[in-house]
């Protein structure tokens, strides 16, 4: 089942240039690789692309479901060879939180930055199941004092049990980097405001997919590509 009652649960807890052309003998243009353009978008996702491509695609996904990692395992490495690289489809990832973790690690990714972000939430994928079981294991004496946190609190102890100041270290956070990411309330209001304009858009699961704007039917690789093509994502 995908997460659909955990994120109604977060939201009311938590209220590079173009390349110079190259012609040949024979007039072939270079061509500029789409997926190395990243940029932030004003719905408070990262944008991969081209901006004025003929088919966006837009995922609503969480760093802490499977089914998103699925995804990202099955589904991303062709999204962005096939479809992304050649400047016809342009892939958006917005935050839509299920739990507490999830809201610690999404706040260290968008620290990041653009330029890192898709690498590290690939890497957060790809360890999900080794930084979830480290929250899963945890001690009643920590659930307890995690009961008794504020908001701001949890988010840096889920970030401290699992490690995640670590796997931040990867892609450029420094530890007191990722503390000042962790603590700042404005990071936090984004991740939750992008969350709220989800659900009040009517998306109620992760991974959820929009194509130019329109919600679709499936969360696999299988699904998503024949839509894609129909849109016009390759000739």
């Amino acid at each position: 089942m995908m997460r659909r009652a955990a994120i109604l649960l977060v939201a009311a807890a938590l209220m590079p240039s173009a390349a110079t052309p190259a012609f040949s003998a024979g007039k072939v243009a270079a061509t500029r690789d789409w997926s190395r353009t990243v940029a932030p978008t004003v719905e408070g996702g990262f944008r991969m692309g081209n901006p004025n491509a003929r088919v966006k695609l837009v995922e609503y996904g969480s760093l802490a479901c499977p089914h998103c990692r699925h995804f990202e395992q099955t589904g991303f490495k062709p999204l962005l060879q096939n479809y992304v690289r050649s400047g016809r489809v342009s892939y958006e990832f917005r935050n839509l939180l299920i739990d507490g973790p999830d809201i610690s690690i999404s706040m260290l990714a968008h620290c990041a930055g653009a330029a890192r972000f898709f690498p590290m939430s690939s890497y957060v994928f790809d360890t999900q199941p080794q930084w979830q079981k480290k929250l899963l294991d945890i001690s009643d004496a920590d659930k307890a004092a995690l009961e008794s946190m504020t908001d701001q609190q949890r988010v840096q102890r889920y970030a401290e049990i699992a490690g995640m100041s670590a796997i931040a270290s990867r892609f450029g956070l420094t530890p007191a980097q990722s503390k000042q990411c962790l603590a700042d309330p404005k990071g936090l209001k984004r991740l939750l405001d992008m969350t709220q304009a989800a659900i009040g858009a009517g998306v109620n699961h992760t991974p959820t997919f929009m194509i130019n704007g329109k919600t679709i039917e499936g969360a696999t690789w299988e699904e998503l590509e024949p839509l894609l093509r129909k849109a016009g994502g390759r000739s």
